[in-house]
């Protein structure tokens, strides 16, 4: 208790100073991220993201607004950068890494339990590869760490303002993705089930709820309007996981994937350190909580990562008390020892995750083990292959051309690098594309990406092979491997309007 206390009575220099060894341990693996964060191309997710950046709404089928609308700002300033638009995922697991060490110093940590926590973090593999890519996840993980941050914050000063930041952290999660209700459900539970039940009567938390609730109405009144369709599209998803098996192997990931292997026992302490002190109570239960709710619901194993901070804050703070009642050599070489063994793992991890290498054993090893990099390779040939199918048609067919594609990376790339070609937009039935409609005149010829023969000869009368999608790298990934084949149609079998009235395709 007496650490805590002059930790609060620290004057600001003292503070600058004593955040600077996790500030630079943040930034240092910023660094690294954005030196490496342009090797290849964009993931097919990240399509996604940019061809919703084109057109802003309050929401998306797949998600809420917030993460197209960074997206959007990234184009307006850097344009199609790989490096500049990975900025903003990059600049949200630096906040991450701050924040995991300042969890441990406001806790009552030295500067070894917080440069511990901000590298055990740094080197865990999801947060790790959250800084690789723009994803949703990414500013996801963000809002959990930070919720988690305030509430320490709030039950160490016994500050119930802290109630506001929450609330504005919670309707900025709403708005980048639904899974934070898990962790909100979290925080509640916390609240009823420990002394932190005091602050239901507080104003402040009433206030921070509203403030929640009011960020994310835009979204939710979409919603409505939209009748519910991004809860369609997760019930679909949901199903898909479960059948391809991505939901196996819940608890197992959450030791190896969620938090570096070798801080399992730091990790493990931090939760026996929250249940045991009253204090800090509330925090136990915002691990619990979302954990066996997404066991039960059979959730991917990534959705709980933002929850891993704030024990390993804990575990090294137990673990730094731990080591000063040793002798200095005992002291040192079990601090060496983990830091030691957490690099170790986080390397390894880092070779299979960060794209270190644009060729050589480095790239070929990375590329065998990550089948995230994998689907960066390949959309520029896309798209340039679709522009020199469209050029070898008959000039009557080329001015009056549609692309129609089977999936939101195929749509994303068309629509960004298109233009360059001069092709037309695509057009697409699968998530949000279903949204904005389809060409009012017919065309005189299709060029069909995504889609097998079987079901281009379901859609029209006429259709010929045209070409294959291949890479030059000779990656097999999603694109190349399952539907390689890319197709000239003409003689829609049924109008477009009635494949739009069966509703969206989820992907």
């Amino acid at each position: 208790m007496a650490a805590t206390s002059l930790s609060v009575q620290r004057t600001v220099p003292g503070y600058l100073q004593d955040t600077l060894p996790v500030l630079a341990i943040a930034v240092i693996f910023g660094v690294v991220h954005m030196l490496t964060n342009g090797q290849y191309g964009f993931h097919r997710d990240e399509w996604q993201f940019l061809s919703d950046a084109q057109h802003l709404d309050w929401g998306f089928v797949p998600y809420p607004p917030l993460t197209a609308v960074l997206e959007h700002l990234g184009l307006e300033m850097f344009g199609l950068s790989l490096v500049g638009l990975r900025l903003f995922s990059v600049m949200a697991q630096v906040l991450v890494i701050l924040a995991s060490g300042l969890m441990a110093r406001d806790l009552g940590g030295g500067r070894l339990a917080q440069v511990f926590a901000a590298v055990a973090v740094a080197l865990s593999p999801v947060p790790m590869f959250e800084a690789t890519e723009f994803q949703y996840s990414s500013f996801d993980l963000l809002w959990w760490v930070l919720i988690a941050w305030c509430a320490i914050r709030l039950l160490r000063d016994d500050e119930p303002r802290w109630w506001i930041a929450i609330g504005i952290l919670a309707g900025l999660g709403m708005q980048t993705k639904y899974s934070i209700a898990f962790e909100l459900a979290g925080v509640l539970a916390g609240v009823l089930l420990t002394d932190a039940r005091r602050y239901v009567t507080n104003g402040w938390f009433w206030s921070g709820g509203v403030i929640a609730l009011l960020l994310f109405i835009p979204n939710l009144v979409w919603l409505i309007r939209h009748d519910f369709i991004s809860y369609h599209f997760l019930q679909s998803i949901h199903a898909r996981d479960i059948g391809e098996g991505r939901a196996d192997g819940f608890l197992r990931d959450q030791f190896l994937l969620n938090a570096n292997l070798f801080a399992a026992p730091v990790w493990l302490a931090g939760l026996f350190g929250y249940f045991k002190d009253r204090r800090y109570r509330m925090l136990a239960w915002m691990y619990v909580v979302p954990l066996l709710l997404f066991l039960a619901a059979r959730g991917r194993f990534y959705y709980t990562c933002g929850t891993y901070p704030m024990l390993l804050a804990m575990g090294a703070v137990l673990g730094e008390r731990w080591l000063l009642a040793m002798r200095p050599a005992w002291r040192v070489g079990i601090a060496a020892l983990m830091l030691t063994g957490v690099f170790a793992i986080g390397i390894y991890a880092s070779l299979r995750i960060v794209p270190f290498a644009s060729s050589g054993p480095l790239r070929d090893y990375a590329l065998r083990n990550n089948g995230d990099l994998r689907e960066e390779i390949g959309w520029n040939e896309l798209v340039a292959k679709v522009a020199a199918i469209r050029d070898a048609l008959p000039a009557e067919q080329q001015a009056n051309v549609a692309i129609g594609v089977g999936n939101y990376g195929e749509y994303g790339a068309i629509a960004l690098l298109g233009p360059r070609y001069h092709l037309p937009m695509p057009i697409t039935t699968v998530n949000s594309g279903w949204l904005r409609g389809y060409p009012k005149t017919s065309a005189s010829a299709v060029i069909l990406v995504g889609s097998s023969k079987e079901d281009a000869d379901k859609l029209f009368s006429d259709c010929r092979l045209a070409g294959h999608n291949t890479n030059a790298l000779g990656i097999a990934n999603e694109e190349s491997r399952y539907h390689p084949d890319i197709f000239v149609c003409s003689h829609m079998r049924k109008p477009l309007s009635e494949l739009w009235k069966r509703g969206p395709e989820f992907g």
